[in-house]
């Protein structure tokens, strides 16, 4: 998951949370807010009621109570407050206001009311006043005030989610922009852009320096590696050349022995190896190195048809039948001669590891629109463990083999060269197939 995400889904979390939290404390807020109205409102009925009070008006409530407890009872039309005055004995604690949350019965309908109960004495009589307001419709309200709350909250986590993607992927463009100009574009340090990326954050400005720094003391060194590797293809084959022209003039020497000849032979035999050695690491070190063009027009027709001949006479020793299935004519832009000795590689890694009278079947077809060319054989077949290392240098599949075992790593280096994938299919004594998976730059003619 790309960093962007993750600091868009991480802030969408913490707002999630606080949301959580508000809606765990909203009924408590809500309700404290209510009821501080409602008792304001209650406190202010009780004092006009008790302001404009005289014994004709209790005596009056009273007298017209039909209630034989003498309590007097007013309602309001829709039964959303009432008032209730009751003759009781005087109490300790007098004129002292205190709420409570009640139901009461009012006409036969069952509603809960906030209740403000007041102890007073007025001459000489102990009353309580009690002045109810519905709750039913403060329930309601608070029930949409929660739910607009809880709406209202989720549109700005949306709103401010989709604004920290695009706010976070506007602050990263320069370092995907660095990634994709100076790092995954670069195959070789003369090739890399030094042109600074513009970026607002003093941090993208500081990595996109210290890529440059880093790129020339690469490039350096790269420079000194190319150095090296001239070097080294002089002062190591020339000494091998000479002295393999010293053993072969030796073996001119009609005194020599059998012992002798037999000796100078396994010398010149070593010389030839390392000498061969040498040059495919060089080879190796070339590729890796980019010092081969690859503007060339490859025919992969061509190139399998010439394999065919020069590897024909190693084709019949072992009886092995070789089909050439191949069936569309493809334009791919490449190094005809790294293209030849890829293929020449694994040709005859399939001929070596074949068995008597097998077969090599060289194919192509499209997977996921990519053209791609295959290379299968009926041989000894590898387990997975061998296909994991089929591809380093000095890995021989079978110590029974000769080889140096630089051919597939000289495969894989050409091919990485070119943008190619190397896929290997393989079972024990089933036979191995080598899929080569060309880029989009291949054309069917």
């Amino acid at each position: 998951m790309k960093i962007k995400h993750q600091l868009a889904i991480f802030n969408a979390l913490t707002r999630l949370l606080v949301i959580l939290v508000l809606w765990l404390m909203l009924p408590i807020l809500v309700h404290d807010v209510v009821y501080r109205h409602i008792n304001n409102g209650l406190l202010e009925k009780k004092k006009k009621f008790i302001e404009h009070l005289n014994q004709n008006e209790i005596d009056d409530f009273i007298e017209n109570s039909e209630d034989s407890t003498e309590t007097y009872s007013q309602f309001s039309t829709l039964h959303s407050e009432f008032l209730v005055l009751s003759r009781l004995p005087i109490l300790p604690n007098q004129e002292k206001s205190s709420f409570v949350n009640d139901y009461r019965i009012i006409e036969g309908e069952e509603n809960e009311y906030r209740i403000l109960q007041y102890h007073f004495t007025y001459g000489d009589v102990g009353y309580q006043l009690e002045i109810g307001s519905s709750l039913a419709e403060i329930n309601d309200l608070t029930f949409i005030i929660k739910l607009f709350i809880i709406i209202v909250l989720v549109v700005i986590v949306l709103i401010t989610f989709l604004a920290d993607t695009f706010y976070i992927e506007y602050l990263l463009k320069p370092f995907y922009k660095i990634i994709d100009t100076k790092i995954r574009r670069v195959n070789e340090p003369e090739a890399f852009d030094h042109t600074p990326i513009k970026a607002h954050s003093a941090d993208f400005r500081e990595l996109d320096s210290v890529l440059n720094q880093m790129m020339d003391r690469i490039g350096e060194l790269f420079k000194k590696e190319k150095q090296f590797i001239s070097n080294v293809s002089h002062e190591l084959l020339t000494p091998i050349a000479l002295l393999k022209s010293k053993f072969e003039n030796l073996l001119q020497n009609d005194s020599l022995n059998d012992n002798a000849v037999d000796k100078i032979a396994g010398a010149l035999r070593t010389l030839d190896m390392l000498k061969k050695i040498i040059n495919n690491l060089l080879l190796i070190s070339r590729i890796e190195n980019n010092q081969y063009e690859a503007n060339e027009k490859i025919d992969f027709q061509e190139i399998v048809d010439g394999l065919y001949d020069d590897l024909q006479d190693r084709i019949d020793d072992k009886g092995l039948e070789f089909l050439n299935e191949m069936k569309y004519d493809f334009e791919f832009r490449g190094n005809k001669t790294l293209i030849h000795i890829l293929l020449y590689n694994l040709v005859t890694n399939a001929i070596k590891y074949n068995k008597e009278g097998g077969t090599i079947i060289v194919s192509d077809d499209f997977q996921d629109q990519h053209y791609y060319l295959s290379i299968s054989d009926s041989g000894i077949g590898m387990s997975e463990s061998q296909i994991e290392k089929i591809f380093n240098r000095f890995t021989r599949i079978s110590s029974d083999q000769d080889g140096q075992g630089l051919g597939l790593a000289i495969a894989d280096s050409i091919a990485f060269f070119h943008h190619i994938e190397i896929k290997v299919t393989s079972t024990i004594n089933g036979g191995t197939i080598f899929l080569l998976l060309f880029p989009n730059n291949a054309k069917l003619n």
